[in-house]
């Protein structure tokens, strides 16, 4: 793994499709990544100018390095359908499926897209986001080539769940582990839910490490305001990165000897911890590379 063939998505914001000052300020802002949302964000009445207004923004341009995804309406309502005939070829980097909950919902989407004329590259991410969608996750995981990326939606999911949000998330973490598990076994990123007490800034960074140590790859957003610290906690700080580049130096050692164990400060280290250190350099690279990029 290199730093050209890892994407970094510590932060994904949702962004209303139907609020043009946020599309506008979307361009600027330090996130990986943007959702412009075609669903829970707007309104019925609303869907259709927030679905035109989605097509222009992509048109344009102007994103830089920021990953671009579409969520749509569910395809089972008025407006699925025709937000994915629409989106299927406006240049985004995916579309983002809500409350998948078997892979048949996957099939339907990659057919509408074909049908639609949508390129190869076009990516599908799967938000799993009720109970339902939690017990399938593995088998929506491996519905397609398509799927890049599985979404945790924990807002939805805790409703469903009638359960109490909790400051350390008890209530749901069988679920996100399931996500995570879904997704590593086919190969998937993944994204852990959205925090939307804004006024708790040390209770949205404790959910981060806690998203990032449970193996999250980043966190979906709603407000600016909460790039920053998402960016710097899915991040590995220099100390992490100095530590994976001895890992990587001893273990070559090592073998050069004919040995393929290594001991680096303290801890034995074999091949699996060398895969795991490569990753986070390559994690690295690629997060200065975009910080270097004329418009990150």
């Amino acid at each position: 793994m290199t730093a050209a063939t890892i994407r970094p998505r510590r932060s994904v914001l949702y962004v209303p499709a139907s609020n043009a000052r946020a599309l506008e300020k979307a361009r600027a802002l330090p996130a990986d990544g943007l959702i412009l949302d075609l669903e829970d964000a707007v309104a019925p009445a609303a869907k259709v100018a927030a679905r035109a207004a989605a097509v222009a923004a992509v048109r344009a341009r102007g994103f830089g390095p920021r990953e671009v995804a579409l969520r749509v309406n569910g395809l089972t309502t008025p407006w699925g359908l025709d937000d994915l005939a629409a989106v299927a070829r406006v240049g985004a980097d995916a579309i983002v499926l809500p409350k998948v909950e078997a892979p048949d919902e996957v099939h339907a989407a990659e057919a509408a897209l074909a049908a639609a004329g949508a390129p190869a590259g076009l990516a599908l991410w799967a938000m799993i986001e009720t109970p339902r969608g939690v017990l399938a996750a593995a088998a929506i995981a491996g519905a397609s080539p398509r799927l890049a990326c599985l979404v945790a939606g924990t807002s939805d999911l805790t409703k469903d769940l009638r359960a109490r949000a909790t400051p350390g998330r008890t209530e749901i973490l069988t679920a996100l582990a399931l996500v995570v598990l879904a997704a590593r076994a086919n190969g998937l990123s993944a994204l852990d839910g959205v925090h939307l007490d804004l006024a708790d800034a040390p209770g949205f960074e404790a959910a981060c490490r806690q998203g990032r140590d449970l193996g999250f790859d980043g966190k979906t957003l709603v407000h600016p305001r909460t790039v920053d610290a998402a960016n710097r906690i899915f991040a590995p700080d220099e100390a992490e990165v100095a530590a994976a580049r001895r890992v990587i130096a001893a273990h070559a050692e090592a073998e050069a000897a004919g040995s393929g164990v290594a001991i680096v400060d303290g801890r034995v280290v074999e091949a699996l911890h060398v895969e795991a250190a490569r990753r986070t350099v390559a994690l690295a690279e690629a997060i200065a590379a975009r910080a270097g990029s004329s418009d990150a």
